[in-house]
C-alpha cells in the first residue's frame, strides 16, 4: 500500500509517498520512553533474495604489508612543488659558493657542506624546532629534512659546533646577500623602511638583579672608609716623622695607590710590633703590646679581605654596566626592563634585551639587539649598524611615536657637518593627543595662549602677561643637548 502525500498517520507526519508498506505493516504511535528490551521495528519486505543488503558483503582493503621491502629511489617526488623546503632549497642554492668557503680554513678531514648544514637549520627553524638533538631527529625521521640533507645525518654535536661557530660568523653576510637576492626578484625596494622593537626576556633569574644605584651607594661609603684609614696612617707617619713617600703623598693618589701604601704601611707596622711583642719582657708592656698588634691585624685583615675584593667588585660590577642601569648576575647582557607581558599586573622589572627590527613587504631587512629599554635611544645605533652594512640606505624611514624625539630628528635631518640620512614619517609622542579636541580647546593650556610676537610675550586666560625669561641648556643621557627657552 502506498501512502498518499503529506498524511497524518499515529501522530507522525509523512511528507512524501516513498514509504512502502505491505499489507501486514501498521503504523501505531509509540509510548515514550521505550523500553530496553523492546528491538526496533525491522517491515517485513518480499524483495528478491539476489539483492542482498551490502552490509553482507566481505570488506575489501589495499594490499599492506609493512615487512615487505621497499625501495624508494627519488624522495624530491615525495615533496609537493611549493612545499617551504623547496624554497629554503632555492634560496641557499642561489648564494655564491665564495660565501660560505670564506669561513672554513681548509685542512683536515672532510666537513659537511656549509649549504646543506645551512638548509637543515632553516628547515628546522621554520618548524620551530631549534634544539640541535630534534633537529638531528628530523634527519632520521622528516622526509623534507632527509631531502635536504642528502640523506646524510650529522649528529647533534656536528650541528651545534656549526650553529655556534661558522653559522655565527656566516650569518651577517649571508643575511645580506638574501636581502639584494629579494630585491633582484622585486620583492622589497627599500622604499619605506618600518622600523619597530620588541622586548624578549632572557633565560635569567628575575632576582639576580645588579642596580647601579646600589654599586654607587656603596662604593661610596667605602670610598669613604679607605679615605680615614687612609688619613690615619698619613698622621702615624707624621707622627712618627717619616715621610710615607714624600714625593708620592704630594700628589693627588688613585683609590688603588692608596689601597696599596695602606696595605704595605701596615704590613711594615704589624712586622715591627710583632718583634717589639716578641722582645718585651715585662708583663703588662707586653699585654698592651700584643692589644696593638691585634688592633694592626684587624685591621690589615680589614683591607685585604673586605676594601680591595669589594672595591674591585664595584669597578667590574660598573664596567659591565657600561651606561645601563641594571644587569642580571647570570646574564649580564640582560637589562632589567618592563615588559608588555606583565602577568602580576604590577610592572614588574625583569631581564630581557630590546629588539629592533626593520620591515618592508613582510620580510626582516635588518635587526640589532639592544640594552636600552625604550625605542627612543636605539634608532640612531641601530641606523648607524645598518651603515656598516653593504646595503643600500633606505628612502623614508616609518616608526612610531616612541622613536620621536629632536636627537633622533636632527640624526636624520642632517646638520651643516652631516648629510640626511633619509626621510622620515615619525611622530612626536604629543602628536596625537595635540589632535583631540579637549586639548586643542583647553584654555589653561601653554600652546593655546595668545602670543604677542612684538613684546615676546604670552597672555594666560586670568589676563596674565608671561614674558620670556632666560634661554637654558638641557643635557640627556645619551649626551645630546636640547636648547629651551624660558
Amino acid at each position: 500500500m502506498k501512502l498518499p502525500h503529506n498524511t497524518l498517520i499515529g501522530g507522525r507526519f509523512s511528507m512524501s509517498n516513498q514509504m512502502i508498506t505491505t499489507q501486514n505493516y501498521t503504523i501505531e504511535q509509540t509510548s515514550l520512553p521505550l523500553s530496553i528490551e523492546e528491538k526496533p521495528f525491522q517491515p517485513k519486505t518480499d524483495v528478491d533474495s539476489s539483492n542482498t543488503d551490502r552490509n553482507h558483503f566481505e570488506p575489501v582493503f589495499i594490499p599492506y604489508n609493512n615487512q615487505q621491502g621497499m625501495a624508494i629511489f627519488d624522495l624530491q617526488g615525495l615533496i609537493p612543488e611549493h612545499h617551504v623546503a623547496r624554497v629554503i632549497d632555492r634560496m641557499v642554492e642561489s648564494i655564491e659558493d665564495n660565501i660560505f668557503y670564506q669561513h672554513y680554513k681548509g685542512g683536515g678531514r672532510s666537513s659537511y657542506h656549509p649549504k646543506m648544514m645551512v638548509k637543515v637549520l632553516l628547515y628546522a627553524y621554520s618548524q620551530k624546532v631549534y634544539s640541535c638533538r630534534e633537529i638531528a631527529k628530523l634527519l632520521e625521521e622528516n622526509i623534507p629534512a632527509m631531502w635536504l640533507a642528502a640523506m646524510q645525518k650529522p649528529d647533534y654535536r656536528t650541528i651545534n659546533r656549526f650553529r655556534t661557530h661558522q653559522m655565527a660568523e656566516l650569518l651577517p653576510s649571508l643575511f645580506e646577500e638574501m636581502i639584494l637576492k629579494l630585491m633582484e626578484e622585486k620583492f622589497i625596494t627599500l622604499e619605506n623602511y618600518f622600523l619597530d622593537g620588541t622586548k624578549i626576556e632572557a633565560n635569567a633569574n628575575k632576582l639576580t638583579y645588579v642596580w647601579k644605584k646600589a654599586i654607587n651607594k656603596n662604593e661610596t661609603k667605602l670610598l669613604a672608609k679607605i679615605e680615614e684609614m687612609y688619613q690615619q696612617i698619613q698622621s702615624v707617619a707624621n707622627q712618627e716623622n717619616e715621610d710615607l713617600h714624600a714625593e708620592e703623598s704630594k700628589k693627588e693618589l688613585t683609590v688603588e695607590q692608596k689601597l696599596q701604601m695602606i696595605e704595605s704601611v701596615l704590613e711594615e707596622e704589624v712586622e715591627r710590633k710583632k718583634v717589639d711583642w716578641e722582645t718585651e719582657t715585662e708583663k703588662e708592656v707586653r699585654k698592651e703590646k700584643r692589644r696593638v698588634l691585634g688592633g694592626l691585624k684587624k685591621s690589615l685583615k680589614l683591607v685585604r679581605k673586605n676594601f680591595i675584593p669589594r672595591y674591585l667588585k664595584y669597578q667590574h660590577q660598573k664596567e659591565l654596566l657600561g651606561d645601563r642601569n641594571s644587569y642580571s648576575k647570570t646574564n649580564p647582557d640582560a637589562t632589567f626592563m618592563r615588559m608588555k607581558d606583565d602577568h602580576m599586573k604590577n610592572g614588574q622589572l625583569k631581564p630581557g634585551y630590546n629588539v629592533q627590527m626593520a620591515t618592508e613587504n613582510q620580510f626582516i631587512l635588518f635587526y640589532s639587539v639592544h640594552q636600552r629599554p625604550t625605542d627612543t635611544r636605539c634608532l640612531i645605533p641601530h641606523l648607524e649598524a645598518y651603515r656598516q652594512t653593504n646595503l643600500p640606505m633606505p628612502k623614508r624611514v616609518v616608526a612610531d611615536a616612541g622613536y620621536g624625539s629632536e636627537e633622533n630628528y636632527r640624526y636624520l635631518i642632517g646638520d651643516s657637518e652631516t648629510e640626511p640620512i633619509a626621510e622620515f614619517l615619525i611622530p612626536y609622542n604629543t602628536y596625537l593627543k595635540e589632535k583631540t579636541k579637549g586639548y586643542r580647546h583647553n584654555p589653561y593650556n601653554a600652546k593655546n595662549w595668545d602670543y604677542v610676537e612684538e613684546d615676546d610675550l604670552f597672555i594666560c586666560p586670568n589676563g596674565r602677561r608671561v614674558p620670556f625669561k632666560k634661554y637654558m641648556k638641557k643635557k640627556n643621557a645619551s649626551g645630546f643637548v636640547q636648547d629651551f627657552k624660558i
